[in-house]
């Protein structure tokens, strides 16, 4: 099928094609984050269990802040030469080196900072800080598979690696509670060791082979990826932040308190799963309608994507409002009160319709602005969680509200300003 009739078949409907296969796979590993969060606490307590979250919440603050512009920029790339019927290897192979580069450089930072991270953040736990070290190099080819995967439309396999990295490490904890594993150990290296196997099995099986092609040049992705690595690891920074502020703010809380809050962040990012199906899909969607000029499906397709994510934003509020604290009680045995838990969505709501803005002006090639406005946003989290109150708690929801404002604000006028010149050059 060409790119013609590809974009015809595509209209009408709500989500990018591929958005239901990477969603059943969001969905499965979405479960088995909270599951293994379950068995986690309950093997090692909520407090045993506080070096486990620090590590999440670094992993995820990390990963998706150097690791996600090398998919993006991929999937981009992959995306743009498929809609003009070029080959995508000299893209991959452009792009490898450059992971190299920045896995050596984050594991020496990480190997330089690893007495204050041990004691710091990981309760004295120098293995926490080793299976850091083994994420961040697994999760390396992981994110350049996903980018071929979803540049190329291979959307099963997308899912299927989004699936296993929360399946595999329910099965593994399964396996430790059984036995009697009680130390934090065997769990963080567990969380750290499952990307690097996914990713050697998806590459090992053959499914993302790909063809020769003109040469891809550095100004094809160097310019764009430096741009993405700042947006993207303020924006991945803001998502984590807060049980990590809660934990560096609130000198002598007990771990438990760290944890508690942890499994109110994930509770409210529920949302968040759906999001990340469309948009997996929707960068290379968006990329193919701005590389042939067609402003009016462009248009279309964001109305429904907006209208989609609005929607469950605005249940996710409502769902965290009526039913946040019984949830929490019933899967983690509590901790957190309505009020808590209801900013939390607000603010992972208003945190989704920033990154659709923000998607949106990526595939028109707007990565100065989208890096911009991640940073003001940090800033601006960085303030108010500093001198807007006294409740440790409560500067922190604030500061999760007021960064995710800033910077729908500012995507919000910046994707006005692209898409009027995308109109403008569709009807010359």
């Amino acid at each position: 099928m060409d790119t013609a009739s590809s974009s015809s078949a595509d209209r009408g409907h709500a989500l990018p094609k591929g958005s239901f296969t990477i969603g059943t796979g969001l969905l499965i590993g979405g479960v088995s984050i909270y599951v293994f969060f379950r068995l986690g606490q309950e093997a090692l307590g909520q407090d045993g269990f506080k070096p486990i979250v620090s590590l999440w919440f670094v992993m995820f603050a990390l990963v998706p802040g150097f690791f996600l512009p090398l998919e993006q920029e991929v999937s981009r790339a992959v995306a743009h030469r498929r809609a003009l019927g070029d080959g995508v290897r000299p893209v991959v192979r452009k792009v490898a080196p450059v992971a190299a580069a920045i896995t050596i450089v984050l594991v020496l930072v990480v190997t330089i900072a690893r007495n204050r991270l041990t004691s710091d953040l990981f309760e004295g736990s120098g293995v926490v800080t080793l299976a850091l070290v083994l994420a961040l190099v697994g999760y390396a080819p992981f994110h350049i598979a996903r980018g071929i995967c979803s540049g190329l439309g291979h959307f099963r396999v997308y899912s299927t690696m989004i699936a296993l990295d929360g399946l595999l490490r329910v099965i593994a904890c399964s396996v430790f509670l059984l036995v009697g594993l009680d130390r934090v150990g065997p769990y963080a290296l567990m969380v750290a060791v499952v990307p690097m196997s996914i990713a050697a099995g998806v590459f090992g099986s053959g499914r993302l082979r790909t063809h020769a092609g003109t040469p891809a040049s550095w100004g094809e992705l160097a310019p764009n990826l430096g741009w993405l690595l700042l947006g993207t690891l303020c924006s991945g920074a803001l998502i984590n932040a807060g049980p990590l502020t809660v934990d560096l703010l609130g000198e002598g809380t007990p771990p438990e308190v760290v944890t508690r809050f942890g499994n109110a962040v994930l509770l409210a990012r529920v949302p968040l799963f759906l999001f990340q199906a469309v948009s997996a899909a929707m960068l290379p969607r968006l990329t193919q309608l701005a590389a042939l000029g067609d402003a009016r499906e462009f248009r279309d397709v964001l109305r429904r994507l907006f209208a989609l994510v609005g929607g469950v934003g605005i249940i996710g509020v409502g769902g965290a409002f009526v039913a946040g604290p019984w949830v929490l009680e019933l899967v983690y045995e509590g901790g957190i009160d309505r009020r808590t838990i209801t900013l939390l969505a607000f603010a992972s709501a208003v945190y989704m319709l920033a990154q659709a803005c923000a998607q949106s002006v990526l595939s028109m090639s707007g990565h100065i602005l989208v890096a911009g406005g991640w940073v003001a946003s940090f800033l601006t989290f960085v303030a108010v969680a500093l001198w807007s109150s006294d409740d440790l708690f409560l500067r922190v929801e604030l500061a999760l509200i007021a960064s995710s404002v800033v910077a729908f604000t500012i995507f919000g006028a910046a994707l006005r300003r692209y898409f009027a010149r995308l109109a403008s050059m569709s009807r010359s």
